[in-house]
């Protein structure tokens, strides 16, 4: 699919709505992958399972949104652009609505399956369209525009989610995601404009991409900050309510201020990337280290917990952005092959890192899984200082060697 092929002119508010809309789905659909993280304990309660074992409806997700990514991107790329995204908005509805409704467990995963599926189709054929909505000098704005529906989701879906379901169960908080879903398929009907493919992202200009050595190196770095981050952050409620000491709605609170934090940390390592990428990314992953390594000592105490969680946060909310332009750094002759890796390399060590992140709480405990993904970050931010050659070219952008 080209993301240079303009439509034909349309009237600016619609064109801007239409990439609202777009952004809007994303954030619904990265709400809805994450959003077990807060209600962690209650859903393992209601089905009488542990929070390990709970911590699957994070690791699903991933691994299909993993596999989904390229197949889609390889498969449906002849389709209109607009009726798969609106098909996937009508998945992740169904999917929200049958998680909530679930009557077991295995009800509870098939949703979570659905939900990795969106996840890895809308992002794929969604994140490259702003070329082909909004005219040239209007493109690096919406595709800003975009790609703020990741931190807002990550950091600010959780713990709305959360507030939602201390007040009315944590089903609730999963059918008002599924009329939000609803809301946004009204929106792509009603905004977007037919978006036929142009051309074939092939298997062949994805090997050669990560045949790239600036691509492994951000293959690297995502799969250990990402292992560290998840294998952490997704047990995170049980910790603030077993090891701090917290009730349910502090918790909320808490992280509200971490969300509130990663919309910061969002925006200052967007400024970053240009200039001092290399930089950004390895002081996201040194902070998320000293986080996490004294979250069991300092996260004891509800003061250090929060002051924690607020530097965790703001470390968090620059790990996506990061993360996406190192991938477009190693190859900006192929931005959506490039999209397509970041999308499946990220999902994959996302389930990856619940996955082994549950089976060490069950085996030892939770303080233990924070320790665990303290020295995963701290790796990841000594291994791409190491690795990472930059130079900078006349308008002082940061080159990554290939």
């Amino acid at each position: 699919m080209s993301t240079t092929t303009l439509a034909p002119p349309r009237p600016p508010l619609i064109s801007w709505l239409a990439v609202t809309s777009l952004m809007l789905g994303i954030f619904a659909i990265v709400t809805s992958e994450i959003l077990p993280i807060g209600l962690l304990t209650a859903i393992g309660a209601d089905f009488g399972i542990s929070d390990g074992t709970t911590g699957l409806t994070m690791t699903l997700p991933g691994i299909v949104a993993a596999v989904a990514a390229p197949a889609v991107t390889l498969t449906t790329a002849r389709l209109d652009r607009r009726v798969m995204l609106c098909v996937f908005m009508a998945v992740l509805a169904v999917a929200d609505v049958l998680a909530a409704v679930a009557t077991s467990y295995w009800m509870m995963l098939i949703s979570r399956v659905l939900v990795g599926l969106t996840i890895g189709g809308y992002w794929s054929i969604g994140a490259g369209l702003a070329g082909r909505l909004m005219p040239p000098r209007a493109v690096g704005t919406a595709t800003a525009v975009i790609f703020s529906a990741v931190p807002l989701g990550s950091v600010l879906g959780v713990p709305a989610g959360t507030f939602i379901g201390d007040l009315a169960g944590w089903r609730t908080a999963f059918l008002v995601l599924a009329a939000l879903a609803i809301l946004v398929l009204a929106a792509l009907v009603m905004l977007l404009p037919p978006l036929p493919a142009h051309q074939v992202t092939s298997p062949r200009v994805l090997l050669d991409l990560l045949r790239a050595r600036g691509a492994g190196i951000a293959l690297l770095a995502t799969f250990l900050i990402v292992l560290a981050h998840f294998g952490t952050y997704t047990y995170v409620t049980p910790f603030l309510q077993n090891v701090t000491g917290l009730p349910p709605v502090a918790v909320s609170a808490v992280l509200l201020a971490y969300g509130i934090a990663g919309i910061a940390g969002n925006f200052l390592a967007g400024k970053a990337t240009a200039t001092r990428l290399r930089a950004a990314f390895a002081t996201c992953g040194c902070l998320i280290a000293a986080t996490t390594l004294l979250m069991p000592s300092v996260g004891g105490t509800a003061v250090g917990a929060v002051l924690l969680l607020v530097a965790w946060g703001l470390a968090y909310g620059g790990v996506p952005v990061c993360s996406q332009a190192s991938f477009i750094r190693a190859a900006p002759h192929a931005p959506e092959a490039a999209t397509v890796v970041f999308t499946s390399s990220f999902q994959a060590t996302f389930a990856l890192g619940a996955f082994v992140g549950g089976r060490v709480v069950d085996a030892f405990s939770v303080s233990t899984v924070m320790i665990c993904g303290g020295l995963a970050a701290l790796l990841m931010a000594v291994s791409l200082w190491s690795l990472a050659k930059v130079r900078k070219c006349g308008d002082g952008v940061e080159i990554w060697d290939r």
